[in-house]
């Protein structure tokens, strides 16, 4: 059976798989994908996250991100009790997605000499390093993310006896959430390849270090993709919380 731990852990793994996997595409040698570009992988990484969504939803409310599980905590729609485990399977899945763009792309990454580029596929780096930039760049996109799932509800229908009927529109209501994603990475992803979700960066670029793959893990911008989503998450919820 499906648990919630178990969902948040494939449904990462699905969303990294593919989300990573189009850089990999874009940026490796000799692929047919190759210099493809930014609308390439905006776009597919929008979708990657709806194939997530759409795994993981009906068992965990697919999180899918550190960012979103504490967002939801911080104002009172989810139990903290529960955050370090759905952040464990987050941090899992987020592994072992980078590990299958590895495995799928392990030639490509062989013939490809751009160290940037291969590091590229596992974390994200900033276009110009500026730390407060860059912080600010992951906060500002974050904010937009999570106050927006904030606001994304199911249809529902009042019925004639005063209750409340949810009307469900299986995978559809991934698509939101995957929307979101695609008008920040088109706007607002260029400048730091919008992170957004921390699992999503550390845990690819744990892999890199693993892997037998040459060149650095650059683990001194490690920390930008973690302090600055949740900078952004902790002030859309506040913002939240002031309006509601």
């Amino acid at each position: 059976m499906m648990t919630p731990f178990t969902a948040e852990i494939l449904g990462t793994m699905v969303m990294i798989l593919l989300g990573n996997g189009v850089v990999a595409n874009v940026s490796l040698k000799g692929t047919n994908g190759n210099n493809s570009g930014w609308i390439v992988i905006t776009t597919a990484w929008a979708f990657a996250v709806f194939a997530g969504v759409t795994i993981a939803g009906p068992s965990s409310g697919a999180h899918l991100n550190p960012i979103v599980t504490l967002g939801l905590a911080l104002i009172g729609k989810f139990s903290w009790n529960l955050v370090p485990v759905y952040i464990i399977a987050q941090m899992i899945g987020a592994m072992l997605g980078a590990l299958l763009v590895w495995l799928s792309h392990k030639d490509h990454f062989a013939a490809t000499d751009d160290e940037g580029a291969k590091l590229s596929c596992f974390s994200t780096g900033p276009a110009i390093k500026n730390n407060f930039s860059n912080i600010m760049s992951e906060a500002i996109a974050t904010f937009v993310l999570i106050f927006s799932i904030f606001y994304i509800a199911g249809p529902s229908l009042t019925l004639a006896t005063d209750t409340s009927a949810t009307i469900g529109l299986g995978t559809v209501g991934a698509l939101p959430v995957a929307i979101v994603v695609w008008a920040i990475g088109l706007s607002l992803g260029g400048t730091t390849g919008y992170a957004i979700n921390p699992a999503r960066d550390l845990g690819p670029r744990i892999m890199h270090s693993l892997l037998p793959i040459k060149g650095s893990s650059n683990w001194s911008y490690a920390w930008i993709p973690i302090l600055g989503p949740i900078i952004g998450s902790s002030l859309a919820a506040g913002l939240y919380l002031l309006l509601n």
